[in-house]
């Protein structure tokens, strides 16, 4: 596997950002693990990252390389900031950098798949949020899309006074926010309701995770629609503990062509 940190420009957004890629190669004498390339453009997963986090976090916290390395996966990590992947209402349009951009440049850069049936997006946290938002946005895009300890954010009140948290305003405003394309209810019901291709969604969660409710609202939201949808929980809590493990589970999981 190459490992690549690329640094360019995003006119979206309107300054300089990051994201770390993980391409595939061939290799027979790397001591320890077995490197495959199985196309010239290689199928990829999009990976995102969560809020306190940045595009190298996936790389420092998990060993991602070392679980994509015999599957002949690509995986993209973009850097977002605090945005929850959105256009924010007092901050830059990173929905739109997201899913128009961001692929654009990184097919441009590297050899990478933009048929649908190769394409993957997952994430943890406000990266779950972003990869279901995005999945459901652009349902055309991705075979499978998977989310870990996440929820729908907008309606999510952590505070006990009940109020909505700034770095939350930032990203999404005062509301209201049902009905609107940052509202994965609404999304989800807008998938089920459509005609054409429509995403795999896995979501995970640990039973010990602040998040538990939120995550269990959105499983709640999932059922209630005919989209194909695997739920999975185990004893766990907001941590890389979990997501180390559970993203294994979700390369298991992949519609993937296995070697």
């Amino acid at each position: 596997m190459a490992m690549i940190r690329c640094n360019y420009f995003s006119e979206t957004l309107g300054l300089s950002t990051s994201m770390t890629v993980i391409v595939p190669q061939a290799t027979k004498g790397q001591i320890g693990m077995k490197g495959i390339a199985i196309r010239e453009r290689h199928p990829v997963l999009w990976l995102l990252h969560g809020g306190s986090d940045d595009d190298t976090i996936w790389m420092r916290r998990t060993s991602i390389e070392r679980y994509v390395s015999e599957l002949g996966l690509a995986v993209v990590m973009p850097q977002v900031q605090l945005s929850f992947y959105t256009d924010m209402a007092y901050g830059g349009k990173y929905g739109t950098f997201l899913m128009e951009e961001l692929p654009q440049i990184a097919r441009s850069l590297f050899p990478l798949s933009d048929a649908r049936e190769e394409n993957y997006v997952a994430g943890l946290s406000m990266g779950g949020y972003g990869a279901f938002k995005w999945a459901l946005s652009k349902p055309d895009m991705f075979a499978a899309a998977a989310g870990l300890s996440t929820g729908n954010f907008p309606f999510w009140s952590p505070g006990p006074d009940g109020e909505f948290p700034p770095f939350l305003r930032l990203a999404f405003g005062d509301g209201p926010h049902a009905g609107t394309d940052n509202d994965l209810y609404h999304l989800i019901q807008s998938n089920d309701r459509t005609a054409g291709p429509k995403p795999a969604f896995y979501q995970a969660c640990g039973t010990n995770d602040f998040l538990y409710d939120l995550n269990i609202e959105l499983k709640e939201a999932f059922e209630r629609s005919s989209l194909d949808y695997t739920y999975a929980e185990e004893p766990g809590v907001h941590d890389w503990a979990f997501w180390d493990k559970t993203i294994q589970d979700v390369l298991k999981w992949l519609p993937l062509d296995r070697v």
